[in-house]
């Protein structure tokens, strides 16, 4: 595909080189700034002054005649360069190069020229160092001979010769480097070192050889097969070839362009991608040279200049073409031509507009990386959605537009399945960024639109946004789910916005009927634990009634479940004469005072006592079947009373006396310790002998041994009591023994059992009592022990800290005063000297002193 990256425009009309001499050519042409020399078949010099003007956006050069020179030979100029530094011109004519003035175009007054020469070029990286010269590489009339002279502004000096296996027909030179053409190849000649390399294989016969250094250490070639080749001095490519025309003429490099003519053609091929870019028709054109970025082009009666358009313009052609890649490779290209930060703009910029070429085609992974690439402001994007934005909004699209599409109607052009696609991709796009850096500055126009996605698409999303953090706007979202009857959603809108009050009442119109939005079939549920974790009393107080109205079991959580900081908060009592009308609530509610909080209050204990029993009493009189709702209640009621030591028991025992609820009243004695009568009740009105057994076990939890062996023996003799023995009654003395040998002190048993039963019967008992009383024996043997080795270790240590004996004589002085001791008493210190007591006392304590004993 064609594009546009050159325009060519006339620099030297055929009237100004020649006037009415029809018969004289252009042979050779330089360019050095402004300066434009051209050199013609009968041996003349011109000199031109080009100007450059830029007029309604068309360049355009104006070339101002100087003055022109006759050299004096007969021959054509065959070719001319310009050493500027020097002021001179290099004009090659009749295998001489003459040094000639740049400005008036005379020979220099020494005459000093160069002989022999076919063809010649500079060294555009000399290796001289000297500014004051240039470096001149010729191809000599002499066979195989290349030659390197050093030019100053009066005088030339040969410095090298080298010879080449074959004849040389083109050589360009860079350093020590000279990239050649010979008769049959293309070589690599270090004149400095003299190693060469060969590249490939051209005859120079059957084609023109080029040989263009396009930068540092590095040659255009034309090779075999209509290739135009790239090559280092260390013999590879760094690029790939491009493919011109078999009959190049001339070819230059204008990056990121390959410039070549041919006999019709000038073609422009890209170094990027290796495609021909554009093709301009050029008759009867023999040059083509580049000079300091500029491309020139001549015919034999007229000289021209590629102008390159900038490469903007090109990006944005390729762009409006659609042709995304070709313009995002330009674009990369560009960098080097252009100075940073209007690169990064312009490529930001230009990554922005293909991801909505990819947009606009439906390639929305494409889109979203160049999107992200470029760091769209993502309202751009969404500005493309009718209504999106909120109408608070300031956003204002960039100028020049990124797009062509007014929005997304025009861009799909009314395709419902489009437009659908389209905002998925904005949902997940908006999803992905909203917590990025992109978002910064416009978050509340990021979420709100993604909000509005969320409730006409019906998407899960919506509610996992509205219960995170979020910058939703109040009044447009609102309108929007209002608009879209998300009632749910738009209740945790509110909450989120401090407005917890809106919340519930729409949460309650849903539940009762007044508004439809079925987001949530568990909606009561959510508003009771919404109501516990609410921390604003008066509303919680304001729907106490109506939950409770709705399910009194599960109503009342928002008082038991709430969060422990939250529990000081609400007044039990305040609450109980709220639940004096729901009898489940109040019965959940004292469950949560004494069982959960532990409250130690006699009248939550006794109220819930009373309730248990006022429920199990009821229970019993309406169902004759063991129901399980009457089992929980009687084992609740149970636990409490044989637990709780904090309710009435009288009073709970007045209740119940004139009942038939004997286990009830034998856990009310037991409270009041007389276990006697309890124990009365489970044997012989209840004859539960397990139950019993257990009795005696809770009761005596928590309590010493001999009390616990007090509760077992009185059980022992209910058994066997002489006044009610009955066979039922001595198997179950029998079993309790047998069960519980280590409850009972063997001695005593023994002098309680009847005589008659036989030591079979009672050999579990003795068995177990035996080897509780060997155990008892050996612990106690043990802990004996333990306590002699360890007051053995004690008086060990005791000998250990008494140390070895001091002994006090008369001899003995005192370290301070150097007095003998008088009395016993004295102060010893770690070293081993020992002072009067007074004497210590009199200086600073020694805070090392150990020691202080009496003879």
């Amino acid at each position: 595909m064609s594009l546009k990256a050159f325009k060519l425009v006339p620099a030297v009309e055929r009237e100004m080189l020649m006037g009415d001499k029809a018969r004289i050519n252009v042979e050779c042409i330089e360019c050095c700034g402004k300066n434009l020399y051209i050199g013609t078949n009968d041996c003349f010099v011109f000199h031109f002054l080009l100007e450059e003007k830029i007029s309604a956006g068309k360049i355009t050069f104006a070339a101002t005649k100087q003055l022109h020179k006759y050299l004096g030979f007969k021959k054509a100029v065959i070719e001319l360069k310009a050493a500027s530094a020097l002021n001179r011109l290099l004009v090659l004519c009749d295998n001489t190069i003459t040094l000639v003035n740049m400005m008036n175009l005379e020979p220099i007054p020494t005459g000093a020229r160069i002989k022999g020469a076919v063809t010649f070029t500079l060294n555009e990286n000399p290796m001289s160092g000297d500014p004051f010269c240039v470096e001149v590489c010729i191809i000599s009339v002499k066979r195989r001979t290349i030659q390197m002279f050093m030019v100053y502004e009066d005088r030339v000096q040969i410095v090298k010769e080298v010879s080449t296996p074959e004849q040389p027909c083109a050589v360009a030179v860079d350093g020590h480097y000279l990239c050649l053409a010979l008769t049959t190849q293309y070589i690599i000649l270090n004149y400095n070192t003299g190693i060469s390399q060969d590249l490939f294989p051209y005859c120079s016969d059957e084609k023109r050889p080029i040989v263009k250094r396009i930068g540092r250490q590095e040659f255009l070639l034309a090779g075999p097969g209509g290739l135009g080749m790239f090559a280092t001095v260390d013999g590879i490519s760094q690029c790939a070839p491009v493919h011109w025309s078999e009959n190049v003429i001339g070819a230059a490099l204008c990056f990121p362009y390959v410039v070549a003519l041919d006999d019709e053609f000038i073609t422009v091929h890209s170094m990027l991608d290796q495609q021909l870019k554009q093709t301009l028709p050029f008759k009867e054109g023999h040059i083509l040279q580049d000079f300091e970025g500029k491309v020139i082009v001549a015919t034999s009666k007229g000289v021209y200049i590629l102008v390159p358009l900038p490469l903007e313009r090109q990006i944005q052609d390729l762009l409006t073409s659609h042709r995304v890649e070709e313009a995002l490779v330009l674009a990369k290209a560009a960098r080097r031509n252009i100075p940073k930060e209007k690169f990064q703009i312009m490529y930001k910029r230009i990554l922005q507009q293909a991801g909505f070429i990819h947009f606009a085609q439906l390639q929305f992974l494409e889109a979203k990386e160049l999107f992200r690439s470029g760091q769209l402001d993502v309202r751009e994007l969404i500005s493309l959605y009718p209504f999106l934005l909120p109408t608070s909004s300031s956003f204002i699209r960039s100028h020049p537009p990124l797009h062509e599409y007014a929005d997304l109607n025009q861009l799909t052009q009314g395709d419902q399945e489009k437009m659908t696609k389209c905002k998925r991709f904005l949902m997940s796009y908006l999803n992905e960024v909203r917590s990025t850096e992109v978002a910064n500055g416009y978050k509340e126009d990021i979420d709100t639109a993604l909000l509005k996605l969320y409730a006409e698409a019906n998407h899960e999303s919506l509610l996992d946004l509205l219960v995170s953090e979020n910058f939703c706007l109040l009044t447009d979202s609102a309108a929007w789910l209002e608009k879209h009857k998300k009632y749910f959603a738009l209740g945790l809108l509110y909450h989120y916005n401090g407005q917890d009050a809106a919340a519930l009442q729409l949460w309650v119109k849903i539940v009762n009927g007044d508004v439809q939005d079925c987001t949530r079939s568990d909606l009561y549920e959510y508003i009771v634990d919404f109501l516990t974790f609410c921390s604003d009393q008066k509303l919680v107080w304001k729907y106490a009634e109506w939950v409770l109205q709705k399910s009194e079991e599960v109503g009342v959580q928002i008082f038991t479940k709430r969060p422990l900081e939250d529990k000081v908060s609400f007044n039990p009592d305040n609450v109980m004469n709220c639940l004096n009308k729901y009898p489940k609530s109040l019965v959940k509610y004292l469950e949560y005072l004494v069982l959960d909080r532990k409250i130690e209050k006699e009248r939550y204990h006794t109220h819930l006592a009373v309730l248990y029993l006022e429920a199990v009493l009821q229970l019993k009189s309406v169902t004759t079947d063991n129901c399980a709702e009457f089992t929980e209640t009687q084992t609740k009621l149970h636990s409490l009373l044989q637990k709780s030591d904090f309710y009435r028991i009288h009073f709970i025992l007045d209740k119940i006396k004139e009942t038939d609820l004997h286990m009830e009243r034998a856990i009310l004695y037991g409270k009041l310790e007389e276990h006697d009568k309890a124990l009365h009740i489970l044997v012989h009105e209840l004859k539960d002998f397990s139950a019993a057994e257990d009795y005696c076990m809770w009761s005596s939890e928590s309590k010493d041994l001999p009390y616990r062996r007090r509760l077992f023996h009185m059980l022992l003799l209910v058994y066997l009591n002489p006044d009610s023995l009955d066979c039922e009654l001595v198997m179950a003395a029998v079993d309790l023994l047998n069960n519980h040998a280590a409850e009972f002190d063997a001695a005593r048993v023994l002098q309680l059992v009847p005589e008659s039963w036989s030591v079979q019967l009672l050999s579990p008992f003795l068995t177990g009592a035996m080897r509780e009383s060997i155990h008892t024996k050996r612990m106690t043997q043990i802990t004996l022990g333990l306590a002699k080795a360890e007051n053995l270790i004690y008086k060990h240590d005791k000998v250990k800290l008494k140390g070895s004996p001091i002994i006090l004589s008369d001899k003995k002085l005192c370290q301070v005063c150097q007095r003998p001791f008088c009395e016993p008493a004295f102060v010893r210190y770690p070293n081993g000297g020992m002072v009067h007591t007074h004497c210590a006392t009199k200086r600073l304590m020694n805070p090392n002193m150990t020691h202080h004993s009496q003879t």
